[in-house]
C-alpha cells in the first residue's frame, strides 16, 4: 500500500529545517549501508545522533503525531529516529529493499521496520531527477512530492532513487513498526476506517447513520484487536 500524506510539515517548518539541515556536518551515506546497499548508494547523510538531526527530527516527529492520516494508513507502534539524505550532480541510489530490523541508536531497542516513509524537503521543480521509485506488483511507481510532503510504502518493496542531475534532493527517511505488520491487513483497516470517516461526515445525524457508523467501527477494533501486535 502506497499512501501519499500531503502537508505533514508546513512551508515555515519546512524553511525551518531547511535552514538546519544546511548548517550541518554531511557525511558519506554509505555510512549507514548495508553489505548490498553499499554497492549502489551514493548520496550524503547527516551522521545519526548529530544534534541537528535530532532537532529537525522532532519537528518531524511532533508533526506526525499530530496527523491523522499517518496514523490511520501506519497504525504506528515504533518509529525509528527521522534521519536526514542529499543527492546532487549525478547522486543516486540503485534497488535495494530495506533492513528488516533497526537498533536505534544509543538503545537497547529495536524495530522492525514494516512501512518505509520519505518525507520531502525540496520543490520538485528545483531538480531534476531524485524520483523515488517504488517496484510492487502493479509496476513501478515514481514519486517526486512537494515539499513537506510524504510517501508511506511498505518496507518489503524493491526501491531506488534516480539520479539527481541539477540541483539538490533533500529529504528526511524513516521506518515504523506497525502494530499490524501485515501489509494487506493494513491495507483493510485503513479502507475500513475512510469508510467509517465517510459515513460519520455525511450520515451522522441520520439515525441508520448513527447505527452503520457504529458497527462498522465495532468490526474495525476487532480486527485490530485480532491483528495487533503490542
Amino acid at each position: 500500500m502506497l499512501i501519499t500524506i500531503p502537508d505533514v510539515l508546513t512551508k515555515e517548518q519546512v524553511a525551518e529545517a531547511k535552514a538546519l539541515l544546511e548548517s550541518a556536518e554531511w557525511v558519506n551515506g554509505n555510512t549507514t549501508a548495508g553489505p548490498q546497499a553499499i554497492q549502489v548508494k551514493n548520496n550524503e547523510q547527516i551522521p545519526e545522533g548529530h544534534p541537528i538531526a535530532k532537532q529537525v527530527g522532532e519537528i518531524v516527529l511532533r508533526a506526525l503525531k499530530q496527523n491523522p492520516l499517518f496514523h490511520s494508513a501506519v497504525l504506528p507502534l515504533r518509529i525509528y529516529p527521522p534521519m536526514f539524505n542529499r543527492y546532487a550532480g549525478g547522486q543516486t541510489y540503485g534497488t535495494h529493499v530495506d533492513n528488516s530490523i533497526r537498533q536505534i541508536p544509543g538503545t537497547p531497542v529495536g524495530i522492525r521496520s514494516d512501512v518505509s516513509s520519505t518525507l520531502f524537503f525540496e520543490e520538485p521543480e528545483n531538480y531534476d531527477g531524485g524520483e523515488l521509485c517504488i517496484d510492487d506488483t502493479y509496476g513501478v511507481h515514481r514519486v517526486k512530492l512537494p515539499a513537506g510532503s510524504m510517501i508511506v510504502y511498505p518496507s518489503t518493496s524493491l526501491h531506488f532513487v534516480t539520479p539527481v542531475t541539477r540541483g539538490t534532493r533533500l529529504c528526511s527517511f524513516f521506518w515504523t513498526q506497525s502494530m499490524v505488520r501485515d501489509d494487506g491487513q493494513r491495507s483493510l483497516l485503513f479502507d475500513l476506517d475512510l469508510g467509517i470517516q465517510r459515513v460519520n461526515r455525511e450520515f451522522s445525524e441520520s439515525e441508520a447513520g448513527l447505527a452503520t457508523s457504529i458497527q462498522f467501527t465495532g468490526v474495525y477494533h476487532n480486527l485490530l484487536r485480532r491483528w495487533a501486535e503490542m
